[in-house]
């Protein structure tokens, strides 16, 4: 026998013999064509007892022979081909030419994309598969907080894919997302509509692959340190439901922003204070917002930037290690956020009457305390913050606010060896001289509130202050809890922390919250604030783009 091979005999009656599609057939045919490198000469001996007069295929070739046209065979008889008898017989001329049973099915690997065929004469054109396209809206660039649309086009029919997504950070950090899908039957995937199989996330999560991501570093946070220059997140479209060793299908390149169109940024260097202020475009004035980050200092600028975006005049304000600031602090003096605010209230192109307050976990105690001690504040939004001072004391002119006491004993261990130091503060309630005085202030309040926060009791904060508020006849404050959110709500699509170092703690902690619910309460939370400002602040509303 001159066919050798089992395996190759199977294989080619069931792609050639057996194939009842006429362009299929000759598209396996081309590839052994390309696969072996046939010569003009070649190819026309193994071709030549089945060429008959009529129309022709021209196959395009190409290998190291050279490039050639390889005369076909009559096409008028097509129920001779389904038939497989002439195909079959093509296949041997071809087999015994290059001697195909020496070779074994991992050879197959070796064909590539199908070659271009030229149909001549009265014959109807054959169909071109091409090469799959990943299509992202908005197209190059976009906004960290606009939704992006991500859909994959030309695929086969319900073919099964992998999406994968990544970036760095400017520590070199990479957070990476994958999730599994199945194109419809027309071969297109739109993210908005397919449902996501499994992977780092399952179900319909047009921007999982944003907010899903996982550092590669243990208890890695993800932070914008420079908002002058994007992220540059990475897509990639895999052939099957393996994220490490499917074929790369088709790939982009998509940067997210941070500072919108027109929005201008202000370093500030005025008595002591070291901030950032971003303008929206527009001659102004815009209402003012003194924004707040927590524990580790530093000058975080990426909320004030996209906050800008939507109409308000946001400062980024620094208190310690910055700059010249204090690299650690044991004190807080509210003198120098005073300062920061009567800057603000002066600046010509904010409005008065009075400016907004944005702080997040030591940054929400802070801004509390300023509320509470301070003139010109009309708005404040608390983000899991203490409504007690913590690990160190608030001064202001001759008013001090002593810190609770730290509980050592009440810190627990989980089993990953994360340290958990929710209950690990005394309660407020237990030493009143170190209740922040709320009840002083004519502020408005919104506080935002993750109720798997175990970073500290952000929901029995917010309450206690919501109860002092109204015990003495000021406005009921608003409070929005998010079940299974964790610590750190951040602008939508960044991914949770839900473990990281703390600089205070000294070790990793558990942080909290679950990455769906998490990543919809950052969703929900950016639109409240916004809202919130508007009508506190006043200004004209602007858009408020980001949705799942």
């Amino acid at each position: 026998m001159w066919l050798q091979s089992y395996c190759w005999r199977k294989k080619l009656c069931h792609l050639l013999g057996d194939t009842p599609d006429l362009t299929r057939r000759l598209f396996w045919i081309q590839r052994a064509v390309r696969l072996f490198s046939f010569s003009s000469t070649m190819a026309s001996q193994a071709l030549a007892s089945l060429s008959e007069g009529g129309s022709q295929i021209s196959l395009s070739t190409s290998g190291e022979h050279g490039r050639s046209s390889i005369p076909g065979f009559f096409l008028g008889d097509v129920q001779g081909l389904k038939s497989g008898r002439k195909m079959g017989a093509l296949s041997l001329a071809v087999l015994r030419a290059r001697g195909l049973h020496q070779w074994t099915l991992k050879s197959w690997g070796r064909f590539s994309d199908p070659p271009q065929l030229r149909l001549s004469g009265p014959s109807t054109r054959a169909p071109v598969r091409t090469a799959a396209t990943l299509s992202l809206e908005p197209a190059g660039r976009s906004l960290w907080d606009e939704p992006l649309r991500i859909a994959v086009h030309r695929l086969a029919p319900r073919q099964p894919v992998t999406l994968r997504a990544a970036l760095r950070d400017e520590k070199g950090a990479l957070f990476r997302a994958h999730a599994r899908y199945r194109a419809d039957a027309a071969g297109r995937l739109d993210l908005q509509r397919a449902p996501a199989l499994g992977g780092s996330f399952a179900g319909l999560e047009p921007m999982g692959l944003l907010w899903a991501m996982q550092p590669d570093r243990p208890f890695w946070r993800l932070l914008k340190r420079d908002v002058q220059t994007p992220f540059v997140v990475e897509l990639e479209v895999l052939d099957g439901h393996e994220p490490d060793q499917g074929k790369l299908l088709a790939s982009a390149v998509h940067e997210r922003h941070f500072l919108a169109p027109g929005v201008r940024r202000v370093p500030v260097r005025e008595g002591r204070v070291r901030a950032t202020l971003f303008l929206p475009p527009g001659p102004g004035p815009f209402p003012g917002i003194v924004d707040l980050f927590g524990a580790g200092g530093g000058l975080l600028e990426y909320r004030a930037s996209l906050l800008a975006g939507k109409g308000f005049a946001v400062m980024a304000l620094a208190y310690y290690n910055y700059d010249d600031l204090p690299k650690h602090t044991d004190v807080f003096h509210l003198e120098y956020f005073e300062e920061a605010v009567n800057y603000l209230l002066c600046h010509p192109q904010v409005k008065g009457p009075g400016i907004g307050l944005l702080g997040t976990s030591k940054g929400g105690e802070i801004s509390l305390a300023m509320a509470s001690f301070l003139k010109g504040i009309s708005a404040a939004v608390i983000i899991n913050g203490s409504v007690a001072a913590v690990r160190a004391p608030i001064y202001y002119k001759d008013e001090s606010v002593p810190p609770v006491p730290v509980m050592r004993n009440r810190m627990k261990m989980t089993k990953d060896g994360i340290m958990d130091v929710m209950d690990a503060l005394k309660s407020p309630l237990e030493e009143p001289k170190s209740f922040i005085p709320v009840e002083r202030s004519d502020t408005t309040f919104l506080f935002l509130v993750g109720q798997d926060d175990h970073n500290w009791q952000s929901e029995f904060y917010a309450s206690e202050a919501s109860k002092r508020l109204q015990a003495h006849g000021k406005q009921k404050p608003q409070v929005i809890c998010y079940p299974e959110a964790g610590h750190y709500i951040e602008v939508p699509y960044f991914p949770l922390c839900k473990t990281g170092w703390h600089n205070l703690v000294g070790a990793p902690i558990l942080y909290g919250g679950e990455p769906r619910a998490h990543a919809m309460a950052q969703l929900d939370a950016w639109k409240q604030l916004q809202i919130f400002f508007h009508k506190h602040l006043g200004g004209k509303e602007g858009t408020i783009a980001a949705k799942l």
